[in-house]
């Protein structure tokens, strides 16, 4: 098998797992490739990443709707911090904006979803004093990206605490 069949088949299998970015395949053919001392390398990879594009299997558009829609229902964190995951993905930021918007996320949906993390969160505090559960479960959502206001909201009304 050429160079292009077994790394076209790598890259697939490599997709199987979950999508992927451009940047993503075409960070993991550098590496299995580096070590070969090909001289068309990049070549190969671009007609590999090519290739993919015509067939459907890459498209950082579908990528990134979906890395968003996954991050919201099954681990949900700030929409700020969901761009910084998609920037690192190598993911254009126009795209990434323009599939935010498509999905019309607002700040009542980043409201709601740091109160079902403190949902998930609230039980494993429940022998601290108030004060001590508003750090720890501060600390925890300013690192799943979200800013001080949606913090302070959604802890003041779920320990019960008037806006």
């Amino acid at each position: 098998m050429d160079n292009f069949g077994k790394f076209y088949n790598r890259a697939l299998k490599f997709l199987s797992f979950r999508p992927r970015s451009e940047k993503e395949i075409r960070d993991y053919l550098e590496l299995k490739t580096k070590n070969l001392k090909l001289k068309t390398k990049d070549e190969t990879i671009d007609s590999i990443i090519k290739k993919l594009k015509e067939h459907r299997f890459l498209n950082d558009e579908e990528f990134a709707r979906l890395w968003i829609e996954s991050r919201l229902k099954y681990k949900p964190r700030s929409i700020s911090l969901i761009k910084r995951e998609l920037l690192l993905k190598g993911v254009d930021k126009d795209v990434i904006d323009a599939q935010i918007s498509n999905l019309q996320f607002t700040i009542s949906n980043e409201l709601e979803n740091a109160q079902k993390l403190i949902i998930r969160k609230i039980e494993r505090y429940k022998d601290l004093s108030k004060q001590e559960i508003y750090q720890k479960l501060g600390r925890f959502l300013a690192g799943k990206g979200f800013n001080w206001d949606t913090i302070k909201k959604s802890i003041d009304e779920s320990l019960g605490k008037k806006v």
